[in-house]
């Protein structure tokens, strides 16, 4: 119930952003809802009890989180949604979920780890994906409809995937750690939208975006699937309701944005999923090809 509700809640993102963009740009879009994310997870460490522990984080826990607050939710974010006002949604929301195959790469350098033959051949399944949506399916013009905003989406990929291997490091207390991570990205953010003139307040459509972006995206739908993984019998399976979620975000995509859906975003997905799902079940490989 738990995964289902946080996989429905993040499926909805997508839509979210691109409504949100009609009334605020990228940088106040992002400011507003880390905003709205820090309070509520301010909130949630302080019901429990834990608020106190954050004044007694080491040097090296906030170096740390001032890293991977720049990380996330600075870059990943401010890149992403950048990509989400050039791109359709559609794009933006399936080209997001290329994250993992980035991982993989970056695990080789900064995890020695190897691939194999099929590993391998899962990336380029994947990457294929990225091309079809790059081109919306023009294969035999091979014309780029929006090359900056594809390049966007896969450098937020980029972002995300070096967040997440050094996440992996970080065996803090998840919520916690989230915190200090939002609280640093909100500081960021607030310099960056005053130097560039973007700290202004948002009508009201706008804040009810921020509002649901910073709750549904950064905050309710995290602490959701964290009590997923607690009571789950196999964690495994419940992570794969994951990926249910871009399908059902194309669906809301297409209700609420009111994009038609392109059969070449369709195509890109299943390759991109395909790979992923490829890459999922083959396991760890000894050799490099």
């Amino acid at each position: 119930m738990f995964a289902l509700m946080a996989v429905l809640f993040w499926s909805t993102i997508g839509s979210a952003f691109k409504l949100t963009l009609n009334y605020l740009n990228f940088v106040q879009v992002l400011l507003f809802a880390s905003f709205i994310a820090v309070i509520f997870l301010a909130l949630t460490l302080t019901i429990s009890g834990k608020m106190r522990d954050i004044f007694n984080l080491s040097k090296k826990n906030i170096g740390m989180s001032a890293i991977m607050g720049f990380l996330n939710p600075f870059a990943y974010y401010l890149v992403l949604l950048k990509a989400y006002s050039i791109l359709q949604a559609q794009e933006a929301v399936v080209l997001n979920y290329i994250w993992p195959m980035i991982l993989v790469l970056l695990s080789i350098p900064f995890l020695r780890q190897k691939i194999s033959l099929i590993s391998f051949f899962a990336l380029l399944i994947s990457f294929a994906g990225i091309f079809v949506i790059a081109i919306e399916g023009r294969i035999m013009t091979l014309r780029f409809s929006h090359p900056a905003g594809v390049a966007l989406a896969l450098v937020s990929a980029f972002f995300w995937a070096s967040y997440w291997l050094l996440n992996l490091k970080d065996k803090r207390e998840e919520t916690e750690k989230l915190f200090m991570n939002f609280a640093f990205g909100f500081l960021y953010i607030l310099v960056y939208a005053i130097s560039t003139n973007n700290l202004v307040l948002p009508g009201i459509k706008g804040v009810i975006g921020v509002v649901y972006i910073g709750l549904f995206e950064m905050g309710i739908t995290f602490v959701l699937w964290l009590k997923a993984l607690k009571y789950a019998e196999n964690t495994a399976r419940v992570s794969n309701l994951v990926y249910l979620s871009p399908f059902l975000s194309l669906i809301f995509v297409s209700v609420f944005v009111g994009e038609k859906i392109l059969i070449s975003t369709i195509a890109g997905l299943i390759l991109i999923i395909g790979g992923i799902l490829i890459q999922h079940f083959s396991g760890k490989t000894a050799k490099v090809i």
